[in-house]
């Protein structure tokens, strides 16, 4: 292809420095590929080739891998610079093709060179180190951090990576961390709900923030974060699958723990963050029953948590907590649950009118009539209370919609979908 005669990159060293821009052919990249991959036994297929291409990675030549990282990196750079926020490589799926999310749309990159499965398994097996390989293959999944160095704005850009089988094949999906915490003022919190969620104001308490994957929770949590870091002098622990944001102590100190790395789960993390002298502990996620027990546990020892969840509303995320649970142990989690959550935060990024993304959110504050219908397993009266909650900062998802469409931020056809009670919203919106 002749689009493919070059490439711009920036070396990425181990301790990355501003470098000059070289430019490298893409032929080479290529002979690497195909040397390697014309290498592989012919007999393997399926999960046994890319098994001996795990095992076989570390033997091509110091220079050939940095050749393909550095390619990466381009391709990294080329998302980065089309405001792009994932990119997809490899897999069947794929067709060959690398694809971008860009304002929430899924797209093929076709001016970027096409791979075999079999190179992209390389190109993405280049990538880890012995132990995420040695995982990778037996777990079938692997989530890792990657940072590579961006020359034209002299910084190191963070990305969330997920490394998968697909068909026997592998893909990696790779998220873009933003380098800029968002002010935690821009989310729109009511002053009520940022006090309770302000470990000054409140010492101990769990505070979620959910939604579907994508829906910009972990941007929500690091502006929270850096919130405290700015005010609050505090020890913060990060336990998190991997480790996006890295943040700088200021008034807080603030210790990252990557699940994976830095500790074996994030049930390891919690249980062991509390004899390092914690004031808040971030969990990443409450993704098993017993990460979600140590969290309740610790915050019932006096901790300030935060933790996220995928699901689509403040109701939904308490029922959830509750049902991850053995039957037996539910009516104590549920009792235990009202007395420590503060705070839940369900959001949404949708699309608005300017093609850009737009952050809905609903928000529940933890009042004594919520303890009592968490209590007693009447969570569907919580949605009320919501509903009639204003003053204390609460709204429903279906009433932020109807702030965003009335403020022309959202098409009516948006509102709509988005909406988790498409009755409510219909009803807001006929009331226009």
């Amino acid at each position: 292809m002749k689009k493919e005669k070059g490439i711009t990159v920036a070396v990425q060293t181990l301790n990355p420095t501003p470098t000059k821009k070289k430019t490298i052919p893409i032929e080479p990249v290529r002979g690497v590929l195909t040397s390697f991959v014309e290498a592989v036994p012919q007999d393997l297929r399926g999960p046994d080739k890319v098994l001996y291409m795990l095992d076989n990675i570390a033997k091509i030549p110091s220079e050939s891998k940095i050749l393909l990282k550095e390619y990466f990196d381009h391709l990294l750079i080329t998302m980065i610079e089309r405001e792009a926020s994932d990119i997809e490589v490899g897999g069947h799926g794929n067709d060959g093709y690398i694809w971008f999310r860009i304002y929430g749309i899924k797209e093929r990159a076709m001016d970027l060179a096409r791979f075999s499965a079999d190179e992209t398994t390389m190109i993405i097996i280049n990538l880890l180190n012995s132990n995420q390989r040695k995982y990778l293959a037996v777990a079938k999944n692997l989530d890792f951090s990657y940072t590579c160095y961006y020359e034209r704005k002299k910084l190191n850009i963070r990305f969330r990576a997920d490394a998968y089988f697909e068909l026997d094949t592998l893909a990696l999906n790779m998220r873009s961390i933003n380098s800029n915490i968002r002010p935690l003022e821009s989310i729109g919190f009511h002053p009520s709900v940022v006090k309770v969620m302000s470990h000054n104001y409140i010492k101990f308490g769990l505070s979620l923030v959910t939604g579907i994957t994508g829906s910009g929770k972990s941007t929500t949590l690091d502006a929270i974060i850096d919130e405290h870091n700015k005010l609050d002098p505090a020890h913060v622990v990060i336990i998190a699958s991997p480790i996006e944001y890295v943040h700088r102590s200021n008034k807080c100190i603030i210790k990252h723990r990557e699940v994976g790395r830095d500790v074996l789960s994030f049930k390891d993390g919690v249980i062991q963050a509390m004899r390092q002298d914690p004031d808040i502990i971030v969990i990443g996620e409450m993704r098993d029953p017993e990460t979600i027990l140590a969290a309740l546990e610790v915050t019932d020892t006096g901790h300030k948590v935060f933790s996220t969840l995928h699901t689509s509303s403040a109701v939904e995320s308490i029922d959830r907590i509750v049902a991850e649970v053995n039957p037996h142990e539910q009516e104590r989690v549920r009792h235990r649950l009202a007395d420590v959550l503060v705070s839940v935060v369900s959001q949404k990024l949708l699309p608005g009118v300017d093609g850009k993304l737009i952050l809905a959110k609903e928000v529940l504050v933890v009042t004594p009539s919520v303890k009592a219908a968490i209590k007693n397993n009447t969570t569907s009266e919580i949605y009320l209370m919501i509903n009639q909650g204003g003053p204390m900062g609460m709204i429903t998802m279906e009433q932020d919609l109807k702030r965003l469409y009335q403020n022309k931020k959202i098409s009516l056809e948006n509102a709509i979908a988005y909406a988790n009670n498409k009755t409510r919203i219909q009803q807001l919106l006929s009331a226009l």
